[in-house]
């Protein structure tokens, strides 16, 4: 399956939601992209002009922008700053 990463900031409510409590949020990531076909590889919190970075693996692109969709659909994210981007990685390693 392709491979896509996805980042984005978090809206100022998500953190101050974070921050009041702080929960670990892998596994609904997780299912969030299992119930679009997907797998999710890795999510990360980053420095600079993101917030977060999330890596999976999707069937097709509907389905990772499904994924993101929804994601954003809860308001903890910033989507005017959200980005997808497709990584052919077979092709570089390969």
């Amino acid at each position: 399956m392709p491979i896509y990463i996805s980042r984005g900031r978090f809206t100022s409510e998500a953190i101050k939601g974070m921050l009041a409590k702080p929960e670990n949020r892998q596994e609904a990531v997780a299912t969030l992209f299992q119930s679009v076909g997907g797998k999710l590889i890795g999510r990360y919190l980053t420095f600079g002009r993101h917030d977060w970075l999330a890596i999976g693996e999707f069937p097709n692109e509907k389905a990772a922008a499904s994924a993101i969709l929804a994601a954003a659909a809860g308001g903890s994210l910033s989507r005017s700053s959200a980005h997808h981007d497709r990584v052919p990685l077979g092709s570089v390693w390969h």
